[in-house]
């Protein structure tokens, strides 16, 4: 019986101190998200497109990818102009946005599992800076949209997504309340809007300035493994506490 309860134990003590799925300040910053388009590890691309230039000397998109995202307007199925044509001024908001998700190298500490036909994770409350978003917003919201929630919300019964029936088109500042109602909903909650003096992610950058994301994802996974520390700390004691007592039970 003894020898049942202390494997059960030492199971259970591994199960919750090792057995998560990035433990390690390479696998939270040297990352890219398990999607359809993107590659398994960030690096160099010589020729992103226009856009996705950016993210060119550490990338999780190919050139192709880069180039075939700009040529459409239905990318992975996805129909911006579910309503009407977006305004160029908008529209290169919502590109900016696209290429951030198929080539940041960024996103590591907020990825979370999901099961989709084109993911197997995405990122949630990732900090987005509330300037960026407020140039975004500024710039869409006379746009039209029949949903506030454009990551789950749609028909998809004809393999794109159409508005569902009762749902009117309506002008985004119809539909969202704010500006940061805007930016947190409308992609299910990847981002967090928060203000600059926080840390956080930049939408879209100037090639010359270099990626001030970096900085931010480092200081996430750093973070996030000071948790992680604590909490072995913790689960040592308590597993070493519970040890004692099933000791003094079993034996004593």
């Amino acid at each position: 019986m003894w020898r049942l309860v202390e494997g059960i134990l030492v199971l259970c003590f591994i199960s919750d101190v090792f057995c998560v799925e990035r433990n390690t300040y390479d696998d939270l910053i040297n990352t890219c998200l398990d999607g359809r388009h993107h590659k398994s590890k960030p690096g160099p691309e010589s020729n992103l497109f226009n856009f996705c230039k950016p993210w060119k000397d550490r990338s999780c998109c190919t050139n192709q990818t880069s180039e075939d995202l700009h040529n459409t307007d239905a990318w992975l199925n996805f129909d911006w102009n579910h309503c009407q044509q977006l305004s160029p001024k908008c529209r290169e908001h919502f590109m900016q946005d696209l290429c951030f998700y198929e080539c940041s190298p960024n996103v590591g500490p907020w990825l979370v599992p999901v099961k989709m036909k084109i993911r197997n994770e995405k990122f949630i409350h990732v900090p987005l800076c509330e300037t960026d978003c407020t140039n975004w917003w500024n710039d869409c919201k006379d746009e039209m949209t029949c949903l506030q929630n454009w990551g789950k919300d749609f028909n998809w019964t004809t393999g794109q997504n159409t508005c569902p029936v009762g749902k009117p088109c309506k002008k985004f500042s119809e539909i969202y309340s704010n500006s940061s109602n805007f930016c947190e909903t409308i992609w299910n909650f990847s981002w967090k809007v928060v203000p600059e003096t926080e840390q956080c992610m930049h939408l879209w950058f100037t090639e010359s300035d270099g990626n001030p994301n970096d900085e931010v994802a480092q200081a996430k996974a750093k973070e996030i493994l000071a948790n992680h520390a604590n909490n072995v700390f913790s689960k040592y004691f308590q597993f070493y506490y519970l040890f004692l007592v099933l000791f003094c039970f079993f034996v004593i």
